[in-house]
């Protein structure tokens, strides 16, 4: 081809990209794209639900694992084996026992979705009632032949009297979306209270503790955490205190250690796959070049290398928890009391005030902790989330690009045809294939992003500075709402207006023209109206796209994919193979921001396009039913928050009805009157004083136990002295990595035969001398470094699992996989407390129980240290110690009359949560992880065995 006829092709297809991005909806391949959007969609989702329900009963562990593993209260109503049995318990399941078999966090989410199908239900009703003849009867000329039924139904080409109606339909949109919010927030108030009155609740240790950060040097100590408390405290009961204290690497040892442990399990799971046909060579790897010390090859034998590197890292571990009691506090603690009443009070006079700089909030669960951020200060944590911010606004707005050019071609292939003429012949030939493509690969590469961007936005938060992970997930919820609504939405709908002002700035610049007369001339009002209403059908097809999804999800189909390739390709070690049987846990966030990105986009295009209506409408409604049985069955809430996500929920509603406003204004002023946009103004502001409102009426009493001033009895309510209450606070909240046992390497029982042979230990049987700290922490064996004693009484380095034992049933007591799957509902959580104390009934009239399981007292005070009751009392020597603190005089008494903390010895019965209390002996055998493997020789693993094997 001559050179001038590829420059002039070439300029052809810049003038034609160009012109695409200024309107990239302008085909009518759009109309044939929602149809078969349509079409497979519906049908696929039939052909996944009923695909479900035939394999359901035949494969329990994929789709109801908790019927299996959930404890009495926590099992799931049962259901049959009939092919339409698991509707039955999904439609006859109501609220009340749902909370208590889910929790109040899935439950949540089930109403918030139902919520949502009662809202577009309604605003179904008028949207297509009243919109879409009001836009086909009053629309100019003969559209419907000349730009399709699809066009027809927007404002596009209606009069300018027809956009009363999108008034009328705006102020009955709020009405009908602030009447749902204010019905619910009411009935989530109900439930947070029914919460607060509930057995767990009161007997948890959470409930009644307070958390304490930003402690200035000078109060880091028991005794001036409850100086601090006193400034606040409106009851006449003393608390007990824990003060925080640093850890240094120790969390990062562990993480370390875990991590080297599964690297040691994958490589043997590999090389012993088949045990009688083992591998000529012995598997190799190169270390990390800090570690390579003598091994100037950078190969190692990895067997070996991981084997002798965690025992050098349990050597470590065990070094650092000997020491812990030489580390300085750190600027947070814990604060808890006998009353519930007396915690809430204190930390609801506290809510806007910080005594010497801290911050004063009622403590989240201790598995609930992000403990590497407590430590941080305010400074600190400012200047994290502003990195955080940073990082989130640059990937936010460097998407634009990408998503622009989804936005012009792949929602619409006929503009890539116009540009690529290869790709236009094929379009030509096969235009209903390539219809369906459009209307399957364009929504599901955008959806691609919701599996990305979780997690990135996870780990920001995480260092950010947030101390809970509630709290985290509820930023990374804020986070992924802001990006998709920004790029998905906004930059998305409104690309092609956006484009067509930057060109008219740039055509005005080159002719120097007036620019600012440029974008008034380029009406830009109509612009953006037409925009919006021209890129409506890709979003009818994306919530199409979205009802098969939800039946994916119910499908499992992603999880038996990976779970069926790993086993087939791969070679699983025992705990892949025994946490793929462990039910999964919810991904709120995600779930959260699909929904409201959803109930975004339709409440935007609510009028534009009133199709959308019905089809949200009909996604809410499916997803709400499929996700209901899920949760029941299938995921387990791994970190309850007790309903904590609603007032997120309720903002981001608020916000996109405020965005639905704001639309309607934009059409008013491009094709309706002055007057009609002075109906609207008001409609922001009063979504944003119905907001306010709430917030005053129903924030309060969500919160807190108690928001009213306590009675006279209520305040000078004192329970009888418990030695225990404060060793109970040191050993809940304290720090995991204190106590925690740490994980053994898990090889099949097969292999144990071929383990002999090509197995090489070291015996590392280092004697250490000197007392624990005054941590609560488990009593460390002697002969496993970082081992505690119970996870020693079988002497062996790895954990023998027998085939028929590769399930989470024989696991689910144990913390290393309790503590990731959910612990809550496999038995009592570590946080309840088993026993009652001598306290005063609650507001509420319930009892609350005071004492738990035996753990190390709190740490000695120094003033006080080596002081005994029954030594001689001066009186003189309490004057400068705080009441809690103080030695009782022999026959006085008062009201701060309390053992002094410092009288229990350190290690009195310390004892970690490894082993439920009420477990039976064989649970308690199960969850040290010693199955019933049989071997000729039952030495057959031990280091000593294996020290001079030969390779």
């Amino acid at each position: 081809m001559h050179p001038s006829a590829l420059q002039r092709r070439d300029e052809d297809s810049t003038e034609q990209f160009l012109k695409l991005i200024s309107n990239p909806f302008q085909s009518d391949f759009q109309v044939n794209a929602i149809w078969a959007s349509l079409a497979t969609s519906v049908g696929l989702s039939i052909a996944l639900t009923l695909l479900f329900s035939l394999f359901r009963p035949r494969h329990s562990v994929v789709y109801a694992p908790k019927v299996k593993h959930a404890d009495r209260k926590h099992t799931p109503p049962p259901v049959g084996k009939g092919f339409f049995a698991w509707l039955k318990p999904v439609l006859q399941t109501k609220e009340p026992q749902l909370v208590d078999c889910v929790g109040l966090d899935a439950s949540m989410f089930i109403r918030f979705a139902k919520m949502c199908r009662n809202i577009f239900i309604f605003l179904s009703i008028i949207g297509c009632g009243v919109m879409i003849p009001l836009n086909l009867t009053q629309s100019t000329g003969n559209t419907v032949s000349e730009f399709g039924a699809f066009a027809t139904m927007t404002p596009l080409y209606v009069t300018t009297e027809a956009i009363w109606g999108q008034v009328v339909c705006a102020w009955a949109f709020d009405m009908i979306v602030a009447f749902f919010l204010w019905r619910n927030y009411k009935a989530v108030l109900a439930l947070r209270r029914k919460f607060f009155e509930s057995s767990e609740y009161q007997r948890s240790l959470h409930a009644r503790t307070l958390m304490i950060t930003d402690i200035p040097p000078a109060a880091r100590s028991d005794e001036g955490v409850l100086r601090l408390t006193d400034e606040v405290n409106p009851t006449a009961a003393v608390p007990r205190a824990s003060i925080g204290r640093n850890v240094k690497g120790l969390p990062r040892l562990i993480k370390e250690h875990d991590e080297t442990v599964r690297e040691l399990e994958t490589v043997l799971a590999k090389y012993l796959k088949n045990p009688d046909q083992l591998p000529a060579k012995r598997p190799t790897m190169s270390p990390p070049r800090k570690e390579r010390g003598e091994h100037r090859s950078g190969r190692v034998d990895a067997i070996d290398y991981l084997t002798e590197k965690i025992q050098r890292l349990e050597e470590e571990i065990r070094h650092v928890r000997a020491s812990i009691d030489r580390r300085n506090a750190m600027p947070f603690g814990f604060v808890s009391w006998d009353m519930i009443e007396h915690a809430h009070a204190v930390a609801y006079n506290t809510r806007k005030k910080h005594p010497e700089g801290t911050t004063i909030v009622l403590a989240p669960r201790p598995d609930d902790l992000i403990w590497e951020n407590l430590p941080l200060s305010k400074a600190a944590r400012r200047w994290k989330g502003f990195v955080s911010a940073i990082w989130v606004s640059l990937l936010t707005f460097v998407y634009i690009v990408p998503n622009g050019l989804i936005a012009v071609f792949l929602s619409d292939l006929s503009n890539l045809g116009l540009v690529w003429p290869a790709f236009q012949t094929s379009l030509d030939a096969n235009p209903y294939v390539w219809a369906a493509v459009q209307g399957i690969l364009s929504p599901a590469v955008t959806s691609l992003v919701y599996i990305i961007l979780p997690i990135i936005f996870r780990r920001l938060a995480i260092r950010a500075g947030d101390t809970s992970k509630t709290s985290r997930e509820r930023h990374v919820l804020n986070k992924l709402y802001s990006f998709f609504v920004f790029n998905n939405l906004i930059v998305f709908s409104l690309f092609s207006a956006a484009w067509t002002f930057v060109s008219a700035v740039i055509d005005a610049e080159n002719n120097d023209q007036n620019a600012w007369q440029a974008l008034r001339d380029g009406a830009f009002y109509t612009k953006v109206v037409s925009a919006l209403c021209q890129v409506s059908p890709f979003w009818v097809t994306y919530l199409l796209q979205r009802n098969m999804g939800a039946t994916i999800d119910l499908a499992q189909l992603v999880t038996v994919a990976w779970v069926w390739f790993s086993k087939t390709f791969r070679s699983p070690t025992p705990r892949q193979s025994i946490e793929w049987t462990a039910p999964p846990s919810f991904d709120y966030a995600s779930n959260y921001n699909s929904f409201l990105f959803y109930a975004t986009v339709a409440l935007c295009f609510a009028t534009l396009q009133p199709i959308v209506l019905p089809v949200t409408a009909l996604y809410f409604g499916l997803d709400a039913m499929l996700k209901k049985y899920m949760l029941l069955y299938v995921f387990v809430t791994k970190t309850e928050s007790g309903g904590q996500f609603w007032r997120v929920l309720f903002n981001r509603i608020v916000f996109a009805m405020i965005l639905s406003n704001i639309v309607i204004i934009l059409v008013t002023i491009a094709k309706g009157t002055w007057t009609m946009v002075y109906c609207m103004i008001p409609l922001p502001f009063m979504m944003l004083g119905f907001k306010v409102f709430c917030m005053k009426k129903f924030d309060t009493g969500i919160t807190y136990y108690n928001s009213a001033e306590l009675t006279d009895a209520e305040a000078l309510a004192v329970s009888k002295p418990n030695k225990k209450a404060s060793e109970r606070l040191n050993s809940k909240f304290g720090h995991p990595a204190l106590y925690k046992p740490l994980i053994t390497p898990m090889v099949h029982a097969r292999a144990g035969e071929a383990l002999k042979r090509i197995y090489s230990g070291r015996l590392g049987t280092t004697e250490f001398e000197g007392e624990y700290s005054d941590i609560a922490m488990d009593a460390m064996s002697t002969s496993h470094p970082g081992k505690s004693m119970m996870d020693t009484a079988a002497p062996a380095p790895f954990e023998m699992v027998p085939e028929n034992h590769l399930d989470f049933s024989y696991y689910k007591d144990r913390p290393d996989f309790r503590d990731e799957f959910g612990g809550g509902i496999y038995g009592r959580p570590d946080d309840v407390m088993t026993e009652r104390s001598q306290t005063p009934h609650s507001a509420l009239g319930e009892w609350s129980p005071t004492s738990s399981r035996a753990s190390s007292p709190a740490p000695s005070v120094p003033s006080l240290s080596g002081m005994r009751a029954h030594d001689s009392y001066d009186p003189t020597m309490n004057d400068h110690i705080h009441p809690a603190f103080r030695v009782p005089a022999p026959l006085g008494g008062g009201m701060y009359q309390q053992r002094n903390e410092s009288e229990t010895e350190l290690l009195n019965n310390a004892q970690g949560p490894a082993v439920s209390e009420t477990a039976t002996p064989l649970d308690r055998w199960r969850s040290r992880g010693y199955g019933p493997v049989e071997q000729d020789d039952p030495s057959f693993t031990s280091y000593e065995h294996y020290r001079m094997a030969g390779r």
